[in-house]
């Protein structure tokens, strides 16, 4: 009886080299109303706004003065917020105010990355403190010249994490799309959406926590083994979204007829202290790394008790989050804004060596966190 031979396995071939392309983080610019007040002014007049006539202010004016906010920006100047009688002026005053913010943010990320706005392939655009239909980055295309083949994604109800989100949607988009430019474009005036007379918690702290800007971030796609000069700034290297189920409730907006009414849960904290370095650490480990290899931390500054919640969850040493606390009081929290801030500080004063390792960390309603792993 013949037996068949058995062929031998043939040696694996050596996996094809990485040709996906590198996203690179080439310019980030923050652009701010320019009606700056010192906290200390705002305290009065919010009061007037959101309590009644002769209450107790006690607990009001230790809210702001523990917030960790010495400046904000505002959309309006403070004494016009009185005047707006709904929702619809509110929506009115952050379409125009936003258009001519995002148009700066923009423009100028566009100049500092060498670019002219025909470039741009993609546009994601992102806000939750108003709505417009057309969008405002489609008002925005023909004001700044766009092309009008240009992909638009406008995102709304990611809130605080929508920085770091946006980074890690761009990043996926052009990793299919070798050459492409892309622009994160964030805008939130949380001013608007203050509560008249409403004297919850919840209203309290946003009015004590809260500032306005925008912010925009060019980032370009280069096939690796190019020889294409890299950009001056980061590299994505990889990213993470996770849903924490049974958390809707913690965060986000209750949608009335006054507008956006805010919904802060005084146990965010607690979450974050519980699952957030589970989450951090496995996603870190996947790339050989601990939290002790991160140089840059680009967290989202939630508010003093969120920081020193990720400053506990992480174990990391005190001045990790310095950057944070330094943007919470510089401008307030700026909600989706607020990482962009952060990260234009790092490709500015505080550039990293090379080499350096980054983490851009937000959360937001969902409850969700977003982590976008950088190398420089």
């Amino acid at each position: 009886m013949r037996v068949p031979l058995i062929a031998e396995p043939a040696p694996a071939a050596p996996p094809p080299p990485d040709t996906a392309p590198v996203t690179t983080l080439a310019a980030v610019h923050t652009a701010l109303p320019p009606h700056r007040y010192p906290q200390d002014r705002l305290t009065e007049p919010i009061g007037d706004l959101c309590l009644a006539p002769g209450a107790d202010r006690a607990l009001f004016r230790r809210l702001h003065a523990s917030a960790g906010v010495r400046t904000r920006h505002l959309a309006l100047p403070i004494e016009r917020y009185a005047a707006l009688r709904d929702f619809r002026e509110s929506n009115e005053a952050w379409l125009t105010a936003g258009l001519d913010l995002t148009e700066r943010a923009l423009t100028t990320a566009l100049a500092q990355a060498g670019l002219a706005p025909a470039d741009v392939d993609l546009l994601v655009c992102a806000s939750i403190t108003g709505v417009a239909a057309p969008s405002l980055d489609a008002r925005l295309a023909g004001r700044i010249g766009l092309r009008p083949d240009v992909k638009r994604l406008p995102v709304f109800g990611l809130g605080c994490v929508a920085g770091a989100a946006g980074i890690a949607r761009v990043h996926d988009y052009l990793r299919g799309h070798p050459g492409g430019t892309a622009v994160l474009l964030t805008v939130e005036l949380c001013s608007l959406t203050l509560q008249k007379g409403d004297d919850s918690r919840a209203n309290l702290v946003a009015g004590a926590l809260f500032g306005d800007g925008a912010a925009a971030l060019v980032a370009r796609a280069a096939a690796t083994g190019t020889g294409a000069e890299p950009a001056a700034g980061p590299s994505v290297v990889a990213t993470r979204s996770h849903l924490h189920p049974g958390t809707e409730h913690l965060l986000g907006w209750d949608v009335g007829a006054g507008g956006f009414r805010v919904v802060i849960d005084p146990a965010v904290p607690v979450l974050v202290r519980r699952e957030l370095g589970a989450q951090v650490r496995g996603f870190l480990a996947e790339h050989g790394l601990d939290t002790g290899d991160i140089g840059a931390w680009v967290c989202h500054p939630g508010g003093p008790k969120v920081l020193d919640a990720v400053t506990d969850a992480l174990a990391l040493p005190d001045d990790a989050l310095t950057p944070s606390r330094r943007s919470l009081a510089a401008v307030g929290n700026l909600s989706s804004v607020s990482v962009l801030h952060i990260l234009q500080g790092f490709t500015e004063a505080h550039r990293p060596e090379p080499g350096t390792w980054g983490l851009v960390l937000a959360m937001g309603p969902g409850f969700c966190t977003e982590l976008v792993l950088l190398r420089w």
